[in-house]
């Protein structure tokens, strides 16, 4: 019996509910035409935002993105003239020391050509005045 009460009222229920559901409808031509616009201007409206949020990501991510190559061009820059400063120095170093090395041994090469010159020039006076000696 409990069984077939409760099914009474779950059967009631049902039938009072899809009555109420269907009077509440207004199903005519001019009804379903405004809710197919306003449904079309929703649907309008969050692909509006959508795409406005869209478009400030991609301008929030450019934006990063170019604020990482500005900061990595510095940093590369700065590695560069360090290495640049650094090159230069070694190469003045080395300069300035082949520029010693070269003068060092200009001044040895000189002091033995003008030695050997002044030698030569000696030999050669004395061979003059043993020529020039009355035997």
């Amino acid at each position: 019996m409990r069984k077939t009460m409760w099914m009474a009222v779950v059967t009631a229920g049902l039938l009072v509910g899809g009555a109420g559901y269907t009077l509440a409808q207004d199903s005519s031509p001019k009804q379903d035409i405004k809710d197919a616009g306003k449904d079309t201007k929703n649907a309008a409206k969050k692909t509006g935002h959508a795409v406005a949020h869209g478009t400030k990501t991609a301008a929030v991510k450019t934006k990063e993105g170019t604020e990482t190559a500005a900061e990595k061009t510095k940093d590369g820059t700065k590695t560069a003239a360090k290495k640049t400063e650094s090159g230069t120095k070694t190469a003045a170093t080395k300069t300035e020391n082949g520029t010693k090395t070269a003068a060092s041994k200009t001044k040895t090469g000189t002091k033995k050509v003008v030695h050997g010159a002044a030698k030569g020039t000696e030999k050669s006076a004395n061979k003059v005045e043993d020529k020039t000696k009355p035997n």
